[in-house]
């Protein structure tokens, strides 16, 4: 396995992330409640969790009853992902990058990725993956950079071109020089429907009440501009051409 693009970032920040984890609010009170609002129930469903990170989607999915499969493509996050769940998921360190060949066809009800496919430049592979292990009618839920925000951020030139950019996380305790992807929401959506996912929802988050307690002056600007976006596709029970025939 080749390393993923933010390893070393993540071998940087993987303590500092694990002990925050639960509680920084842009991700406990802002994109987490948005990407499990689309979740819906999962018990007795097993679930691959894709870029699993320190473990937070693994030990709610078990709470909810499902069967946890995570894998991540950094060591130290997955160390800390096993601290929070011991034996009760199976963990494996994969790069999402590459195909995940020690999955066999169709083996997931439900596919759940937090802010891990921006690591990834070529969508149409690796939702290519994603339909390969959902069993027929088998859901994904994933939340990434919302395209517009990072086009402003980022100052793309070129809005339809994806890129490799970073930026330096502060909000850790320490910066950290953050690599990943920008792709657009046309690219986004069409890997998605190349593979046959059909869109059945598409969130732009807002904060919760929380957030507002927890940092007022972030809370305001997530009120008017949303730096995340979620999606939940679906694998359609019978192929698409298939059912038109």
């Amino acid at each position: 396995m080749r390393p993923s693009l933010p390893e070393q970032a993540y071998d940087e920040l993987a303590d500092l992330y694990a002990a925050m984890a639960d509680t920084k609010p842009h991700n406990a009170h802002y994109e987490r409640p948005a990407l499990r609002s689309l979740i819906g129930g999962v018990e007795g469903q097993t679930i691959l969790d894709a870029g699993c990170g320190t473990g937070v989607n693994c030990e709610w999915l078990l709470q909810q009853g499902a069967g946890v499969v995570g894998v991540d493509a950094n060591r130290n996050m997955l160390a800390h992902a096993r601290q929070r769940v011991g034996d009760a998921a199976q963990l494996l360190l994969a790069n999402l990058e590459e195909p995940l060949a020690c999955f066999k066809n169709q083996v997931f009800d439900g596919i759940v990725s937090a802010l891990a496919v921006t690591y990834v430049r070529d969508h149409q592979a690796l939702f290519g993956e994603f339909a390969r292990l959902l069993k027929p009618g088998g859901w994904l839920v994933f939340s990434t950079e919302h395209p517009f925000f990072s086009y402003r951020y980022f100052q793309i030139d070129n809005y339809f071109q994806t890129r490799e950019v970073s930026c330096e996380w502060t909000g850790f305790g320490k910066p950290v020089r953050m690599p990943s992807y920008y792709h657009s929401l046309g690219s986004i959506t069409t890997a998605l429907a190349a593979n046959g996912f059909v869109i059945e929802e598409i969130k732009e988050p807002l904060p919760t009440r929380a957030f507002a307690e927890a940092d007022p002056p972030a809370y305001q600007k997530l009120m008017s501009f949303p730096p995340f976006i979620c999606f939940r596709a679906r694998k359609p029970a019978v192929p698409l051409d298939a059912s038109d025939s």
